[in-house]
């Protein structure tokens, strides 16, 4: 079994930028069966301090944040994404689900906008690198739209593999940078509204394919799956997923992980605002994870 890390604030429950309503809302109790395990840790979240904001954002995107109230829960949703970072890379943990509040690959230099606040997961390997001398990194994004922001900070990182499943198809001259056309999408808009009994197997099929081979040659240190409900059947970004495909891809990049990069993983939720929809979609999520 693996040792895994759940990282949670209260106030994702209450307000996010990622919801109508409160996404979250059935959280820590909707996981509480998996909390009870000896292999399962729940972390609290705590807020990112912002000189490492300002190691990958301007001041001015900061106080831009600060004037935002929806951005209120972004502090303590990338303090949980580095915590979780580097729980794994210390080896406290094997891998780790960080839920948040608001959202991160929207999120460049000195913009922000489309339910992100602060870009969780570059500030994250801003940090490893910088205290942990952790070089390598790989990123899988499967949230509905491109990972635009995430793709501006690290699109001139060689040491940063990233691959984003949306609506375009694109890869840069170093095989580092990818674009992989998501089944039902076009140029970053959903447009698949009923389910098709394909498309789960289309979708994780597309990821497998594009994703392992590029991982696998490339050995990061740590992979991060940037995973978006948004694109379960009826949420906003809509493809027509289930449950069914984000537990496929869940097994996938655990195996992936546990070949590549030994078994460091971390979950970091992106898109999704249905609370339904995130009660089903994650608790089974993170029981991969502790396998």
């Amino acid at each position: 079994m693996k040792k895994t890390g759940v990282f949670y604030h209260p106030s994702f429950s209450r307000r996010s930028y990622l919801t109508r309503g409160a996404r979250l809302e059935d959280f820590p109790g909707a996981i509480e069966h998996l909390l009870a395990l000896d292999n399962v840790s729940l972390y609290e979240s705590p807020p990112i301090e912002e000189k490492w904001i300002l190691k990958v954002h301007t001041p001015e995107l900061i106080r831009g944040v600060e004037a935002d109230r929806l951005c209120s829960t972004a502090w303590h949703s990338v303090g949980g994404v580095v915590l979780a970072g580097e729980k794994i890379c210390t080896g406290e943990i094997d891998n780790a689900f960080a839920l948040i509040g608001a959202g991160g690959h929207h999120s460049g230099k000195d913009y922000f906008g489309g339910y992100c606040c602060f870009n969780d997961v570059v500030i994250t390997i801003t940090y490893l690198r910088e205290v942990h001398n952790i070089r390598r990194f790989a990123i899988m994004d499967t949230d509905a739209h491109h990972g635009d922001g995430t793709r501006d900070l690290i699109k001139n990182d060689p040491e940063v593999l990233h691959v984003c499943c949306c609506g375009m198809a694109s890869e840069s001259p170093d095989g580092t940078k990818v674009d992989i056309r998501a089944p039902g999408s076009y140029w970053g808009f959903s447009y698949r509204a009923e389910k098709d009994s394909n498309v789960d197997r289309q979708y994780a099929d597309n990821v497998k394919n594009e994703f392992y081979p590029r991982v696998k040659a490339f050995k990061p240190d740590l992979i991060f799956w940037y995973f978006g409900f948004d694109t379960h059947q009826g949420d906003y970004g809509s493809l027509g997923l289930s449950s069914r495909c984000y537990e496929d891809i869940a097994r996938f990049m655990k195996q992936t992980a546990e070949e590549v990069s030994g078994g460091r993983l971390e979950v970091v939720l992106g898109g999704g605002s249905r609370t339904d929809i995130a009660t089903a979609v994650i608790p089974p999520i993170i029981e991969i994870l502790t396998e």
